[in-house]
């Protein structure tokens, strides 16, 4: 009898191990409340303000951006310009983009360390993130200009929860209310909103204000982030995680509304966007995003009928 109980014994022990490490794995990757966010939008219907993400379809699939070899990040829309924007980290320099995905032109990024990302302010006007510094800087974009020296720009460091190269991966700005989004990948992961920067009012005192929301960051379910997007039209906020392939949408009050799935089979994608960075909406709602190291992908909601 002793014989037999030690294999039981043993075999209870490994499925509790088992148990024990399928549990920690699906916390640490946030699948549980990703898993019940889901159950729970089954039962109840789309929040009329929801932007919809999980009706988006994927038109544009991994289109090589041609003359753009590798370490693509981040991506925003220019009204004005009808084009879109992106930066690469390594050597970095700006890039703007036709709305298809095409070079129109290049532009040197000179002491901007490690640019991780880019967000149009005003015509003309933009804020490039450095993550290894922690900084914010304003630049002013002509039809003619070739070259950015960060040394004549305005700029600004938060230096808060510094650790690595964890920082700002994603911005986004609300033009009404002049709030700056900034995200921090993780370790921990943050949004912070920062008013007062860039300065927009020169007849104004130079004050800056920074806070974030804990309840909204700890209630996102996802692994990491790598880029983001204010919809002007709902007030809502997009989050983008590389890790967790998924695009969030945030209400009003940091609730979660509506998801978007980059993986294999969904949203129409034949194959998981590799390593998603940045994504940018247009004033008509399309969605475009760009993965490392150079693919592009244009995402759309189908008509109601």
């Amino acid at each position: 009898m002793r014989r037999l109980a030690r294999p039981k014994l043993l075999m209870l022990i490994l499925l509790a191990i088992a148990l024990i490490v399928l549990v920690a794995v699906g916390q640490y990757q946030r699948l549980f409340e990703r898993a019940w966010f889901n159950l729970h939008t089954l039962w109840l219907p789309e929040n009329a303000e929801s932007i919809g993400l999980d009706r988006y379809q994927v038109i544009v699939e991994a289109k090589v951006i041609d003359g753009l070899d590798k370490d693509v990040s981040a991506l925003t829309f220019d009204p004005v310009r009808k084009s879109l924007f992106t930066v690469t980290n390594k050597n970095p320099e700006l890039f703007e983009l036709s709305l298809d995905g095409r070079i129109i032109r290049r532009i040197a990024l000179i002491g901007f360390g490690d640019a991780e990302a880019v967000e149009f302010i005003s015509a003309d006007t933009y804020v490039i993130a450095d993550e290894s510094q922690q900084r914010l800087i304003k630049v002013h974009l002509e039809k003619d200009t070739t070259f950015l020296d960060a040394a004549d720009a305005e700029q600004m460091t938060l230096g808060v929860h510094t650790s690595g190269n964890k920082g700002f991966e994603g911005l986004a700005y609300d033009s009404v209310g002049k709030r700056l989004f900034v995200a921090k990948e993780r370790d921990p992961m943050l949004i912070y909103e920062v008013q007062g920067f860039p300065h927009y009012n020169p007849e104004k005192s130079y004050a800056v204000h920074v806070v974030n929301n804990p309840k909204r960051d700890a209630g996102m379910f996802v692994r990491d982030l790598s880029s983001l997007q204010y919809d002007e039209r709902s007030g809502h906020l997009l989050a983008l995680s590389d890790e967790s392939r998924l695009i969030l949408e945030l209400d009003v009050d940091g609730r979660p509304l509506s998801t978007l799935s980059l993986s294999k089979g969904r949203q129409g994608l034949q194959k998981t966007v590799p390593q998603p960075e940045g994504i940018a909406m247009d004033d008509s709602g399309t969605m475009y995003l760009v993965s490392e190291p150079n693919l592009f992908y244009i995402f759309k909601k189908p008509a109601q009928p």
